[in-house]
Protein backbone atom coordinates (compact mmCIF):
# COMPACT_ATOMS: atom_id res chain seq x y z
CA UNK A 1 0.00 0.00 0.00
CA UNK A 2 1.38 3.42 -0.97
CA UNK A 3 0.41 7.04 -0.43
CA UNK A 4 0.13 7.43 -4.20
CA UNK A 5 -2.41 4.60 -4.41
CA UNK A 6 -4.49 6.23 -1.70
CA UNK A 7 -4.32 9.57 -3.52
CA UNK A 8 -5.66 7.89 -6.66
CA UNK A 9 -8.48 6.31 -4.65
CA UNK A 10 -9.44 9.72 -3.25
CA UNK A 11 -9.40 11.24 -6.75
CA UNK A 12 -11.79 8.61 -8.10
CA UNK A 13 -14.01 8.93 -5.02
CA UNK A 14 -14.24 12.68 -5.62
CA UNK A 15 -14.77 12.70 -9.39
CA UNK A 16 -16.61 9.34 -9.70
CA UNK A 17 -14.82 8.78 -12.99
CA UNK A 18 -11.46 7.08 -13.65
CA UNK A 19 -10.59 9.18 -16.69
CA UNK A 20 -11.30 12.50 -14.96
CA UNK A 21 -9.53 11.35 -11.79
CA UNK A 22 -6.44 10.44 -13.84
CA UNK A 23 -6.51 13.83 -15.55
CA UNK A 24 -6.72 15.66 -12.24
CA UNK A 25 -3.91 13.47 -10.85
CA UNK A 26 -1.70 14.15 -13.90
CA UNK A 27 -1.29 10.46 -14.79
CA UNK A 28 -2.67 8.24 -17.53
CA UNK A 29 -5.93 6.46 -16.92
CA UNK A 30 -4.37 2.96 -17.27
CA UNK A 31 -1.73 3.86 -14.65
CA UNK A 32 -4.32 5.07 -12.17
CA UNK A 33 -6.61 2.09 -12.76
CA UNK A 34 -3.73 -0.39 -12.39
CA UNK A 35 -2.60 1.11 -9.07
CA UNK A 36 -6.11 1.05 -7.64
CA UNK A 37 -6.57 -2.54 -8.81
CA UNK A 38 -3.29 -3.52 -7.12
CA UNK A 39 -4.52 -1.97 -3.88
CA UNK A 40 -7.84 -3.82 -4.12
CA UNK A 41 -5.99 -7.10 -4.73
CA UNK A 42 -3.72 -6.46 -1.75
CA UNK A 43 -6.69 -5.74 0.50
CA UNK A 44 -8.82 -8.45 -1.14
CA UNK A 45 -11.83 -6.13 -1.40
CA UNK A 46 -13.49 -3.96 -4.04
CA UNK A 47 -13.27 -0.27 -3.21
CA UNK A 48 -15.41 0.83 -6.17
CA UNK A 49 -18.53 -0.59 -7.76
CA UNK A 50 -17.62 -0.15 -11.42
CA UNK A 51 -20.97 -1.50 -12.66
CA UNK A 52 -22.72 1.72 -11.65
CA UNK A 53 -22.67 5.02 -13.54
CA UNK A 54 -21.28 7.17 -12.13
CA UNK A 55 -18.86 4.91 -10.25
CA UNK A 56 -19.88 4.38 -6.64
CA UNK A 57 -17.97 3.39 -3.50
CA UNK A 58 -18.74 0.02 -1.98
CA UNK A 59 -19.64 -0.10 1.70
CA UNK A 60 -16.10 -1.02 2.70
CA UNK A 61 -14.82 1.47 0.12
CA UNK A 62 -16.50 4.32 1.98
CA UNK A 63 -14.65 3.35 5.17
CA UNK A 64 -11.36 3.03 3.29
CA UNK A 65 -11.77 6.48 1.73
CA UNK A 66 -12.38 8.12 5.12
CA UNK A 67 -9.21 6.53 6.50
CA UNK A 68 -7.28 7.36 3.31
CA UNK A 69 -8.11 11.05 3.76
CA UNK A 70 -6.51 11.00 7.19
CA UNK A 71 -3.41 9.14 5.99
CA UNK A 72 -2.82 11.35 2.94
CA UNK A 73 -3.36 14.55 4.92
CA UNK A 74 -1.06 13.47 7.74
CA UNK A 75 1.67 12.40 5.31
CA UNK A 76 1.59 15.86 3.75
CA UNK A 77 2.15 17.45 7.15
CA UNK A 78 5.68 15.99 7.34
CA UNK A 79 6.73 18.32 4.54
CA UNK A 80 4.85 21.18 6.22
CA UNK A 81 6.81 20.64 9.45
CA UNK A 82 10.14 20.79 7.62
CA UNK A 83 9.20 23.87 5.58
CA UNK A 84 7.89 25.72 8.63
CA UNK A 85 11.08 24.91 10.54
CA UNK A 86 13.16 26.34 7.69
CA UNK A 87 10.93 29.41 7.39
CA UNK A 88 10.23 28.50 3.77
CA UNK A 89 7.04 29.95 2.30
CA UNK A 90 6.31 28.08 -0.90
CA UNK A 91 4.48 25.19 -2.53
CA UNK A 92 0.79 24.59 -3.17
CA UNK A 93 -1.66 26.53 -1.03
CA UNK A 94 -5.35 25.87 -1.71
CA UNK A 95 -7.77 28.56 -0.55
CA UNK A 96 -11.57 28.55 -0.85
CA UNK A 97 -13.56 31.79 -0.96
CA UNK A 98 -17.35 32.16 -0.82
CA UNK A 99 -19.01 33.74 -3.90
CA UNK A 100 -20.17 36.96 -2.17
CA UNK A 101 -16.61 37.78 -1.06
CA UNK A 102 -14.44 36.54 -3.93
CA UNK A 103 -15.17 39.20 -6.63
CA UNK A 104 -14.37 42.15 -4.37
CA UNK A 105 -11.65 40.88 -2.04
CA UNK A 106 -9.54 38.74 -4.39
CA UNK A 107 -8.44 41.60 -6.72
CA UNK A 108 -7.42 43.63 -3.67
CA UNK A 109 -4.71 41.27 -2.42
CA UNK A 110 -3.92 38.73 -5.16
CA UNK A 111 -1.19 40.62 -7.04
CA UNK A 112 0.58 41.78 -3.90
CA UNK A 113 0.57 38.28 -2.43
CA UNK A 114 1.97 36.70 -5.62
CA UNK A 115 4.74 39.31 -5.86
CA UNK A 116 5.69 39.00 -2.20
CA UNK A 117 5.58 35.19 -2.12
CA UNK A 118 6.56 34.06 -5.65
CA UNK A 119 7.30 30.49 -4.52
CA UNK A 120 3.72 29.95 -3.35
CA UNK A 121 1.40 28.32 -5.87
CA UNK A 122 -1.82 29.96 -4.70
CA UNK A 123 -4.83 27.92 -5.85
CA UNK A 124 -8.13 29.78 -5.41
CA UNK A 125 -11.48 27.99 -5.53
CA UNK A 126 -14.91 29.61 -5.29
CA UNK A 127 -16.95 27.47 -2.91
CA UNK A 128 -20.12 27.72 -0.84
CA UNK A 129 -19.89 27.81 2.94
CA UNK A 130 -21.06 24.19 3.16
CA UNK A 131 -18.37 23.07 0.71
CA UNK A 132 -15.70 25.09 2.48
CA UNK A 133 -16.45 23.54 5.88
CA UNK A 134 -16.37 20.04 4.42
CA UNK A 135 -13.19 20.62 2.39
CA UNK A 136 -11.30 22.33 5.23
CA UNK A 137 -12.14 19.44 7.53
CA UNK A 138 -11.07 16.84 4.95
CA UNK A 139 -7.85 18.66 4.06
CA UNK A 140 -8.91 19.43 0.49
CA UNK A 141 -8.49 23.13 1.31
CA UNK A 142 -5.59 24.52 3.33
CA UNK A 143 -7.59 27.61 4.30
CA UNK A 144 -10.66 29.59 3.31
CA UNK A 145 -12.24 33.01 3.53
CA UNK A 146 -15.87 33.05 4.64
CA UNK A 147 -18.47 34.84 6.71
CA UNK A 148 -18.26 33.77 10.34
CA UNK A 149 -18.81 32.63 13.06
CA UNK A 150 -19.36 29.07 11.81
CA UNK A 151 -19.51 27.37 15.22
CA UNK A 152 -17.28 24.46 14.13
CA UNK A 153 -15.15 22.96 16.90
CA UNK A 154 -12.41 21.70 14.57
CA UNK A 155 -12.03 24.95 12.60
CA UNK A 156 -9.99 27.97 13.66
CA UNK A 157 -11.25 31.45 12.71
CA UNK A 158 -9.10 34.59 12.41
CA UNK A 159 -11.19 37.70 11.85
CA UNK A 160 -9.95 39.74 8.87
CA UNK A 161 -12.51 42.56 8.84
CA UNK A 162 -16.11 43.57 9.52
CA UNK A 163 -18.05 44.52 6.40
CA UNK A 164 -21.15 46.72 6.84
CA UNK A 165 -24.33 46.23 4.81
CA UNK A 166 -25.38 49.12 2.58
CA UNK A 167 -28.91 49.68 1.29
CA UNK A 168 -29.34 50.25 -2.44
CA UNK A 169 -32.63 52.08 -2.93
CA UNK A 170 -34.45 53.26 -6.10
CA UNK A 171 -36.06 56.69 -6.32
CA UNK A 172 -39.61 55.26 -6.30
CA UNK A 173 -39.27 53.99 -2.69
CA UNK A 174 -39.85 56.50 0.12
CA UNK A 175 -36.68 55.42 1.92
CA UNK A 176 -34.69 56.94 -0.97
CA UNK A 177 -35.27 60.36 0.59
CA UNK A 178 -33.56 59.38 3.86
CA UNK A 179 -29.95 60.40 4.42
CA UNK A 180 -29.34 57.54 6.87
CA UNK A 181 -30.96 54.14 6.88
CA UNK A 182 -32.37 52.32 9.87
CA UNK A 183 -33.08 48.61 10.20
CA UNK A 184 -36.71 49.58 10.83
CA UNK A 185 -36.81 50.87 7.25
CA UNK A 186 -36.44 47.27 6.12
CA UNK A 187 -39.62 46.32 7.97
CA UNK A 188 -41.54 49.06 6.17
CA UNK A 189 -40.27 47.78 2.81
CA UNK A 190 -40.04 44.01 3.25
CA UNK A 191 -42.20 43.33 0.19
CA UNK A 192 -39.79 45.42 -1.88
CA UNK A 193 -36.52 43.84 -0.71
CA UNK A 194 -34.63 41.85 -3.37
CA UNK A 195 -32.50 39.02 -2.02
CA UNK A 196 -29.87 36.51 -3.10
CA UNK A 197 -31.09 32.98 -3.73
CA UNK A 198 -30.90 30.29 -1.07
CA UNK A 199 -27.42 28.82 -0.74
CA UNK A 200 -25.68 32.17 -0.20
CA UNK A 201 -24.73 32.89 3.40
CA UNK A 202 -25.24 36.62 2.75
CA UNK A 203 -28.93 35.80 2.35
CA UNK A 204 -28.92 34.35 5.87
CA UNK A 205 -27.08 37.42 7.16
CA UNK A 206 -30.00 39.55 5.98
CA UNK A 207 -32.73 37.16 7.15
CA UNK A 208 -31.10 36.94 10.58
CA UNK A 209 -30.82 40.72 10.73
CA UNK A 210 -34.57 40.98 10.14
CA UNK A 211 -35.42 38.21 12.60
CA UNK A 212 -33.25 39.82 15.29
CA UNK A 213 -35.53 42.86 15.02
CA UNK A 214 -38.66 40.73 15.28
CA UNK A 215 -39.53 40.75 11.57
CA UNK A 216 -41.03 37.66 9.94
CA UNK A 217 -39.00 38.02 6.77
CA UNK A 218 -39.03 34.54 5.19
CA UNK A 219 -42.31 34.86 3.30
CA UNK A 220 -41.93 38.43 2.10
CA UNK A 221 -39.21 38.29 -0.53
CA UNK A 222 -40.73 38.11 -3.99
CA UNK A 223 -37.68 38.36 -6.26
CA UNK A 224 -34.45 36.46 -5.69
CA UNK A 225 -31.25 36.27 -7.76
CA UNK A 226 -27.92 34.47 -7.84
CA UNK A 227 -25.75 37.58 -8.05
CA UNK A 228 -25.41 41.10 -6.72
CA UNK A 229 -25.04 42.39 -10.28
CA UNK A 230 -28.55 41.20 -11.15
CA UNK A 231 -29.98 42.65 -7.94
CA UNK A 232 -28.42 46.03 -8.74
CA UNK A 233 -29.94 45.98 -12.23
CA UNK A 234 -33.37 45.13 -10.81
CA UNK A 235 -33.11 48.04 -8.36
CA UNK A 236 -32.12 50.35 -11.24
CA UNK A 237 -35.35 49.29 -12.96
CA UNK A 238 -37.31 50.33 -9.88
CA UNK A 239 -38.37 46.77 -8.99
CA UNK A 240 -37.32 47.01 -5.34
CA UNK A 241 -34.42 47.71 -3.00
CA UNK A 242 -31.60 45.44 -1.83
CA UNK A 243 -28.69 45.24 0.61
CA UNK A 244 -25.08 44.98 -0.58
CA UNK A 245 -21.77 44.29 1.17
CA UNK A 246 -19.79 47.51 1.55
CA UNK A 247 -16.84 46.43 -0.63
CA UNK A 248 -19.23 45.72 -3.49
CA UNK A 249 -20.21 49.40 -3.58
CA UNK A 250 -16.71 50.85 -3.95
CA UNK A 251 -16.46 50.49 -7.74
CA UNK A 252 -19.96 51.76 -8.50
CA UNK A 253 -20.29 54.79 -10.75
CA UNK A 254 -21.41 58.12 -9.29
CA UNK A 255 -24.98 57.75 -10.56
CA UNK A 256 -25.35 54.38 -8.82
CA UNK A 257 -23.77 55.68 -5.62
CA UNK A 258 -26.62 58.20 -5.35
CA UNK A 259 -28.88 55.24 -4.52
CA UNK A 260 -26.69 54.02 -1.64
CA UNK A 261 -27.94 54.57 1.91
CA UNK A 262 -25.68 53.84 4.89
CA UNK A 263 -27.10 52.49 8.12
CA UNK A 264 -27.02 54.34 11.41
CA UNK A 265 -24.55 53.11 14.04
CA UNK A 266 -24.14 50.38 15.02
CA UNK A 267 -24.08 49.40 11.36
CA UNK A 268 -25.35 45.85 10.62
CA UNK A 269 -22.34 43.97 9.30
CA UNK A 270 -20.90 40.59 8.53
CA UNK A 271 -17.72 39.18 10.03
CA UNK A 272 -15.24 37.92 7.42
CA UNK A 273 -12.56 35.52 8.61
CA UNK A 274 -9.66 33.40 7.43
CA UNK A 275 -10.47 29.86 8.51
CA UNK A 276 -8.45 26.65 8.64
CA UNK A 277 -8.34 23.29 10.37
CA UNK A 278 -6.95 23.31 13.90
CA UNK A 279 -4.72 20.42 12.77
CA UNK A 280 -3.23 22.41 9.89
CA UNK A 281 0.51 23.01 9.95
CA UNK A 282 0.74 25.52 7.09
CA UNK A 283 0.57 28.30 9.61
CA UNK A 284 3.42 30.23 7.93
CA UNK A 285 1.39 30.46 4.70
CA UNK A 286 -1.83 31.24 6.58
CA UNK A 287 -0.12 34.07 8.43
CA UNK A 288 1.35 35.40 5.15
CA UNK A 289 -2.12 35.43 3.60
CA UNK A 290 -3.63 37.13 6.65
CA UNK A 291 -1.00 39.86 6.56
CA UNK A 292 -1.56 40.46 2.84
CA UNK A 293 -5.32 40.84 3.27
CA UNK A 294 -5.31 42.97 6.42
CA UNK A 295 -2.66 45.20 4.88
CA UNK A 296 -4.98 46.26 2.05
CA UNK A 297 -8.33 46.04 3.80
CA UNK A 298 -7.51 48.63 6.48
CA UNK A 299 -7.48 51.35 3.85
CA UNK A 300 -10.84 50.24 2.44
CA UNK A 301 -12.96 49.71 5.56
CA UNK A 302 -12.72 52.24 8.37
CA UNK A 303 -16.01 51.52 10.16
CA UNK A 304 -15.72 50.82 13.89
CA UNK A 305 -19.25 50.76 15.38
CA UNK A 306 -20.76 47.61 13.88
CA UNK A 307 -23.26 44.92 14.89
CA UNK A 308 -22.42 41.45 13.59
CA UNK A 309 -25.14 39.19 12.17
CA UNK A 310 -24.81 35.43 11.81
CA UNK A 311 -24.22 33.79 8.39
CA UNK A 312 -25.85 30.55 9.60
CA UNK A 313 -29.38 29.59 8.66
CA UNK A 314 -31.47 29.68 11.83
CA UNK A 315 -33.72 26.75 10.92
CA UNK A 316 -30.81 24.44 10.15
CA UNK A 317 -27.34 23.85 11.51
CA UNK A 318 -25.83 26.24 8.96
CA UNK A 319 -26.65 28.11 5.74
Amino acid sequence: MTITQLQYVLAVAEHKNFTLAAEKSFVTQPTLSMQIQKLEEELDVLIFDRSKKPIQLTDVGEQIVEQAKNIVNESGRIKDIVEQQKGYIGGDFKVGIIPTIMPTLLPMFMNNFIKKYPKVNLIIEERTTEEIIRMVKSGQLDAAIAATPLNEDTIKEIVLYYEPFVAYVPENIAAFNKKEFDVKDLEANLNSVLLLQDGHCFRHNILNLCKAKGMDADSHFQIESGSFETLVKLVNEGLGMTLLPYLHTLDMNEKSKEKLRYFKDPKPSREVSLIYSKKDLKLHMIEALRNSITGVIKGAIAFQDVAITSPLERTKKRG
